[in-house]
């Protein structure tokens, strides 16, 4: 795809230099989402599995497309289960489950958790952050909605207004 992933966009000093706009951020989430909300429907009923940022491909003009997909198989409840070529867990997608985990519910949850890298412009997962912010998720879970900007960054404030921004973050915790 000719931008690269959302991860490198997101997580690469390359790609860092020029930070995402937010209307870009919410355009990529709502793509993915609606790739997520095909992929569970009736015509379908597939489960990811393994959804993270680096699977999230952008093409030239920002429109998200999920990617990763390798042999389907049968799952639960008549959902077949996509088996990614690389479903080891990393540092960076500590989120992941064992096959037999693997459910629309859970991808909902890792849809939630870069729901927060896309808001916020950090991975999920960063030894090298404060402690009590090393771990996304139970950062944002235990962020207060009066600091909403410390966990959106500098890098995007003045882009979005404090509802949006209220909207997406309320969406994100839901999911997870």
């Amino acid at each position: 795809m000719p931008r690269s992933s959302l991860e490198n966009h997101l997580f690469r000093r390359y790609f860092q230099s020029q930070p995402l706009l937010w209307s870009l951020r919410i355009k990529i989430a709502l793509g993915a989402a609606k790739g997520l909300a095909f992929l569970h429907s009736d015509e379908a009923k597939v489960i990811y599995g393994n959804f993270k940022t680096s699977k999230i491909l952008l093409d030239s003009n920002y429109n998200a497309k999920l990617s990763g997909y390798g042999l389907a198989k049968e799952g639960l409840q008549g959902y077949s289960m996509l088996q990614l070529s690389d479903c080891s867990c990393s540092n960076s997608n500590k989120f992941y489950h064992e096959e037999e985990d693997l459910t629309p519910e859970g991808d909902v949850y890792s849809f939630g958790v870069v729901l927060l890298e896309i808001l916020s412009g950090k991975r999920a997962l960063d030894a090298n952050r404060p402690s009590g912010e090393q771990d996304l998720v139970q950062h944002a879970r235990s962020a207060k909605i009066c600091k909403l900007h410390q966990l959106l960054g500098a890098r995007i404030e003045g882009q979005y207004s404090s509802d949006e921004a209220r909207k997406a973050l309320n969406l994100a915790m839901k999911c997870l």
